[in-house]
């Protein structure tokens, strides 16, 4: 904006506070410093920190003035020559034993017009170790004539003497929202049409500094001229459109990864940084999770227009997608800067997110068809238990979900018949026994799918336990050519018994029965086709007093063999044998 002069004046300057009620975000802090000079309440020695831009040298010079006008009826405009009472130092340049020693000189001069005299030092923390410690004392006891003001963004480069002889005060960033309120004033008052979206920009990118936010806003007037728009200003700043990030949602969501990658490459080719991108969308995600819930929707900072982009889109996404997809940016992100190929990198997370479905699963859930006789005999009966095929299916290692059957109307015929497909989940290593695993049935066989099924009879034939036994040690003798020899060993502890078309066991242990049921599956398909039999159930009792007892010492053997024969012990005390 020009002076009456024609000469251009940045905004920062122009539109600088001049009085404690202009200032913006700072609304503690004034407040206390207004009430402190109305109360005659005001420190001698004053320390504002906090980041840059937010108004701490503008605050000091408005506590400057009014700390001489308390008295006076006038306003601030007056043209009173107060300005001599106030002097300021910049302590990056200043920085000496040398200037402090200068500056405690002039301290004891009264001043000649008004109460006090104001020292505002800027930048304080630049101020050598000597020069602090020759501004102590001063500072501790100053003349009550003297007020001083330090300002500085790096409060802990401060030696804590300096703090302890100081009153704190910690300005805080200024909110995106209390930004562009005040750039719609600056617009307005310059004629300028801008954007709630544009403004929104402004303020987010200048982060939490006012003066920042002026210098982006005056860059970008000068590049779109009075039309302040979304696009001009994501151009000029070289941020990433809103736009860029609903489109990629709206691709991971479809599942549609080509046009996903196609984004991204356009985005690289306008000078963006990948790792830039991958942030974006990991925020993306966080601004549609937070709008899911009407509670949190304040927490999204955004422009009226794209606010109600984040709430239609948050409608079509799941929760889970979100939190995974979250999760897949921010381990990309991480990944980075270590990777030798990070083009690949991203391509390779967006990949991922794409093929995220809407339960926040894999597309491919591991479906696994098995014979239906698995599950013939408790699906025909609704009301059965569903403990009755847990035996059988327990040894395949899966956790089943079980429903009643489905309309096979609706199918296709993909299966062969006699089959139906189970949806499964690997089975995660656990250490619990059968016996819990049997008290949390409902966790290990929750619900069976039945997609294609006939009741279709299967081979039943007649047979011996002669002919199981010897299947039997066929699959044993297996096992031991297949390297399997823990297997093989566990399958002749005890010698399969006929019940009628079940297999009883014998086992010492519950570590041996959960062995074998984890192949059980391999034995029973074995069996069923060996003996044309597809009702062979297997059934293995735990018997701990069956345990065999081994033989291990020397002391051992003896009583072993005494027992066998009593004269060895005659033989032993005769001769005073010793073991």
């Amino acid at each position: 904006m020009s002076d009456q002069n024609g000469q251009f004046v940045v905004s920062a300057l122009k539109y600088r506070p001049q009085a404690f009620d202009e200032v913006v975000g700072q609304s503690a802090i004034t407040n206390t410093l207004k009430n402190a000079i109305e109360q005659n309440h005001l420190a001698q020695a004053l320390l504002f920190c906090g980041p840059r831009g937010v108004g701490k040298t503008t605050c000091a010079r408005i506590l400057a003035k009014m700390i001489n006008r308390k008295d006076d009826s006038t306003d601030l405009d007056d043209q009173e020559d107060f300005a001599f009472n106030i002097f300021e130092l910049d302590a990056a340049s200043n920085n000496s034993v040398d200037d402090i020693r200068n500056l405690t000189d002039q301290i004891r001069i009264p001043p000649q017009v008004g109460d006090y005299k104001v020292y505002i030092i800027d930048e304080v923390h630049m101020l050598s170790q000597a020069a602090f410690n020759a501004f102590l004392k001063t500072l501790e006891e100053p003349p009550k004539h003297c007020i001083f003001i330090l300002a500085t963004t790096e409060k802990h480069k401060i030696i804590p003497t300096i703090l302890s002889r100081c009153q704190i005060f910690d300005f805080k960033r200024i909110t995106v929202s209390d930004v562009k309120g005040y750039l719609r004033k600056v617009a307005e008052d310059q004629g300028i049409n801008a954007s709630d979206d544009a403004l929104h920009v402004i303020a987010q990118k200048a982060d939490g500094a006012m003066r920042d936010a002026l210098s982006i806003f005056d860059r970008v007037v000068s590049f779109s001229g009075k039309d302040l728009t979304l696009q001009a200003v994501t151009e000029n700043l070289n941020v990433l459109d809103y736009e860029v990030f609903f489109k990629a949602t709206d691709a991971i969501i479809n599942n549609d990864i080509p046009s996903l990658l196609i984004a991204f490459d356009e985005v690289l080719d306008k000078g963006f940084d990948g790792q830039h991108y991958v942030r974006g969308l990991a925020s993306h995600f966080r601004d549609l999770l937070i709008c899911k819930s009407a509670e949190t929707q304040t927490l999204l900072e955004a422009g009226d227009q794209t606010r109600e982009k984040y709430l239609s889109q948050s409608k079509k996404t799941d929760q889970q997608l979100l939190l995974e997809g979250i999760e897949l940016a921010n381990t990309c992100d991480l990944k980075y800067k270590s990777s030798q190929n990070q083009r690949l990198l991203v391509e390779l997370c967006l990949m991922q997110l794409a093929s995220i479905t809407f339960s926040g699963e894999k597309k491919n859930n591991g479906s696994q068809i098995i014979p239906a006789r698995i599950v013939r005999q408790s699906i025909s009966n609704e009301a059965q238990d569903i403990s009755s095929i847990k035996k059988t299916v327990v040894a395949a290692d899966l956790k089943i979900e079980a429903q009643p059957p489905t309309d096979l109307s609706k199918n296709e015929p993909a299966f062969q018949p006699n089959q139906i497909i189970l949806n499964t989940v690997q089975r995660r290593p656990s250490g619990l026994s059968i016996k819990s695993i049997e008290k949390k049935k409902a966790h290990d066989l929750k619900r069976i799918e039945v997609i294609s099924f006939e009741t279709e009879n299967l081979p039943t034939e007649p047979f011996t336990e002669v002919d199981l036994c010897k299947y039997w040690d066929q699959y044993r003798l297996k096992l031991e050519d297949d390297g399997k020899h823990n297997l093989a060993s566990i399958m002749g502890i005890d010698r399969p018994k006929l019940h009628g078309e079940t297999i009883r066991l014998n086992f010492p242990n519950t570590t041996n029965k959960k062995e074998l049921y984890r192949e059980q599956g391999a034995i029973l398909k074995f069996l069923h086709q060996s003996l044309q039999n597809y009702n062979i159930e297997i059934d293995v009792e735990v018997n701990e007093e069956s345990v065999k007892t081994f033989v291990y010492t020397d002391a051992e053997k003896f009583e072993k063999l005494k027992n066998k024969n009593p004269a060895l012990e005659k033989l032993k005390q005769t001769f005073q044998l010793d073991i």
